[in-house]
């Protein structure tokens, strides 16, 4: 008699937990994304890979890529949208269901003709969802060659020289940006969120330069982001050549030396 009490116990429990699962999974639904669209958020959508889309950031090599290397390798007709200035070329993708947008954009010098700068952005404006993962996201990568005057500046530490190259990234992505946005408004808004998250960082590094410091630590600077929440970010100066890596929102919370792949919604 006390097994079949026990037994019915147990029965009860399990009963209660898939009901009480049932209803979390409709609340869920009902609070963010409609059901359907949670749904069609686990579904792959067919495009380019993220081995294809990164390729073309790449194999851009600065100071030796030309323009016809450059347009042979940055854009992805069936998915992408290329833009071009007289020094600037931009090639835009979004998803078709509108959540992740990314840009390859490379600025060049204008006698020489070879990559001065290169660019490689993606955000991913997906809902929070207890079944997909990573959630909104914003990730930035960038190398360029610094102009003399930034380098030969006689700054008075180096935490000093590190916020001046970090704020010569930010007016080159602006003018990069602003090349090629009269073409496709969207160049522009991504210009717009690198722009609003390097400020971010600046602001913080302004109140407090000291922790410029980190931005060359292995585990990159955090700061705090108004609609990400959370950033990292990592800065690197070899030469005249500037590096950065810049990871937002749940991505965040990993080191910025991220794999190669990190978006595993990505198809």
């Amino acid at each position: 008699m006390r097994n079949r009490n026990v037994e019915s116990k147990v029965s009860n429990v399990k009963l209660r937990l898939l009901v009480f699962s049932f209803q979390l999974f409709v609340i869920l639904g009902l609070s963010g994304c409609v059901v359907r669209d949670t749904v069609a958020l686990l579904m792959p959508e067919r495009g380019a890979s993220y081995e294809q889309v990164a390729a073309g950031y790449r194999q851009t090599e600065l100071k030796t890529s030309g323009a016809a290397d450059v347009l042979g390798v940055i854009n992805i007709p069936e998915f992408e949208l290329l833009s071009q200035s007289k020094s600037v070329v931009a090639s835009l993708g979004q998803k078709k269901k509108g959540y992740k947008t990314w840009l390859k954009m490379v600025a060049f010098d204008e006698d020489e003709l070879t990559a001065q700068r290169k660019y490689f952005f993606i955000v991913d404006e997906r809902p929070k969802s207890i079944f997909v993962e990573p959630w909104e996201n914003l990730s930035f990568d960038c190398e360029m060659v610094l102009e003399p005057e930034v380098l030969d500046e006689p700054y008075a530490d180096d935490n000093a020289r590190q916020i001046a190259v970090l704020r010569r990234v930010l007016e080159n992505v602006r003018k990069d940006a602003d090349e090629v946005s009269p073409d496709n408004k969207t160049i522009g808004i991504c210009g717009m969120l690198i722009n609003q998250a390097l400020q971010a960082v600046l602001v913080k590094l302004d109140s407090s330069p000291a922790l410029a410091a980190g931005l060359s630590a292995s585990a990159g600077l955090k700061f705090e982001h108004t609609s990400f929440d959370k950033g990292r970010i990592k800065m690197a100066v070899a030469d005249d050549i500037v590096t950065v890596e810049m990871r937002l929102g749940s991505l965040a919370k990993r080191k910025v030396s991220l794999p190669k792949k990190v978006f595993r919604g990505w198809p």
